[in-house]
């Protein structure tokens, strides 16, 4: 079982339902997401296309689809799977929220958490 690191990466109220926040965690960029039904989600905060920062795409709460504002890469931010490009995934960190503060677990297995992808 590998070990988990975690970590504060904001308070909740920085992130309220239906927004998104780019934040650091353990030297990793991570994107925290606030879904309308309530759950808090991290990914990889850059693009495995071109590593473009995430959080500067366009966001549809509604749909829970982001654009990346680089090529228009498309991501279901309830999962973190490509739309289009199909195929391609988001890593996912662990969260948690401990009273007032989101936490994000990083995987300490010396291992890239940052998934790439290419045409």
């Amino acid at each position: 079982m590998t070990e988990i690191r975690w970590s504060v990466a904001a308070a909740g109220d920085e992130l309220w339902e239906g927004d998104i926040l780019d934040v650091e965690v353990a030297d990793e960029q991570v994107l925290l997401v606030h879904l309308y039904d309530g759950r808090i989600k991290a990914f990889q905060g850059l693009c495995p296309h071109q590593e473009i920062l995430l959080a500067d795409g366009k966001w549809d709460p509604d749909t829970n689809r982001l654009l990346c504002p680089g090529h228009n890469w498309e991501f279901d931010m309830t999962t973190g799977a490509g739309v289009n490009p199909a195929g391609c995934h988001l890593y996912e960190y662990p969260v948690e929220v401990d009273g007032d503060d989101i936490k994000v677990g990083v995987p300490q297995d010396g291992e890239s958490h940052h998934l790439r992808f290419s045409t």
